[in-house]
């Protein structure tokens, strides 16, 4: 059993003062067969009202709106997360595994995580690197989404800042160049086009000093949940081309990274945004003071990253977006 702390630090900031932020945040980890959230917490600056639902695939959302004039927006998300040791995926699956997934899906409800999404989509990019791949059905499910997971590990380079929050899955397919979105939408595209449900997961990756992942560690993580016969949903990181196991901290699910980013809102004024984000994992053996507060650094600016998307053109009353990439 492992215990996280994390502390998730939201900073947008405005070249002249706005008049409105509307923001829906999905940073509280899920709660379910692997993990517990112990506690969790959201705080805003400029102070609000926070409200919170659950969606339709079971994520927890927090959602606030500020009406007044500011120049900065600050969003911190604190959490414990209890983490169960989860048994060693097998290496394949019974001679029959095709049909008997096939069955599951015919019984289930697994319909959306095949069909074709706002970024997990076929194009002839994807079906030509389906082609390279050999991505067909062959073996067992299990046997081909382990290869799939190493191939893609393999085949994009891992470049931060090469592609944007909203590039599709072309951009890092054609240059071999992505970060950790590319290679679940990539890896996703790929799973449904041979008909095994997938889906997306937004969350953390804790990473000690034995580690030796890719992926940055200041910032959010995103993987693949993949739907396999006897196993359920198990959880793949092309990424870092590893099985998510007790490193990875599940805070929300869905189709692709439009289900699913940490922020999503709009603002109303004339001005230019910047957005700043960081994140500590910390890890333990027993269960942290559920009142204990992360140290919070002198100057934020030092583990912060620059959103990848570019500042959005000034322009009069209209709502812009704002989106963070994972990384």
């Amino acid at each position: 059993m492992h215990f996280y702390s994390i502390r998730h630090l939201t900073r947008f900031r405005y070249s002249a003062p706005i008049r409105e932020s509307i923001m829906e945040t999905r940073m509280n980890p899920r709660s379910d067969a692997s993990q517990h959230c112990l506690t969790f917490s959201l705080s805003v600056s400029p102070r609000c009202r926070v409200f919170s639902y659950r969606d339709h695939q079971g994520n927890n959302v927090q959602h606030f709106d500020i009406p007044g004039e500011h120049t900065q927006l600050v969003i911190v998300a604190e959490s414990v997360v209890e983490h169960q040791t989860l048994p060693d995926v097998p290496g394949f699956l019974a001679p029959d595994a095709w049909d008997a997934l096939d069955a599951m899906i015919d019984e289930g409800d697994y319909r959306e995580m095949l069909l074709p999404s706002t970024f997990a989509v076929e194009t002839p990019a994807l079906t030509l690197l389906a082609s390279q791949l050999s991505a067909t059905r062959r073996d067992d499910p299990l046997m081909l989404v382990r290869e799939l997971n190493q191939r893609l590990f393999e085949y994009f380079e891992y470049v931060p800042r090469s592609t944007r929050v909203d590039s599709p899955i072309d951009e890092a397919i054609v240059s071999g160049k992505g970060v950790c979105q590319d290679f679940a939408h990539t890896m996703i595209a790929l799973l449904r086009h041979v008909g095994i449900p997938a889906r997306y997961v937004s969350g953390y990756l804790y990473r000690s000093r034995e580690d030796h992942d890719r992926s940055t560690p200041d910032a959010t993580h995103a993987w693949v949940d993949v739907l396999l016969p006897h196993l359920g949903w198990v959880g793949f990181d092309p990424t870092n081309n590893l099985i998510a196991h007790h490193r990875h901290i599940r805070a929300a699910v869905g189709r692709d990274y439009a289900d699913v980013p940490p922020t999503h809102g709009i603002f109303r004024g004339n001005a230019d945004s910047e957005l700043y984000v960081a994140v500590q994992v910390e890890a333990s053996e027993q269960p942290p003071a559920l009142d204990r507060k992360l140290p919070i650094p002198d100057d934020w600016s030092v583990l912060v990253e620059r959103a990848q998307q570019p500042s959005a053109p000034r322009m009069q009353a209209i709502d812009l977006q704002q989106m963070q990439q994972q990384q």
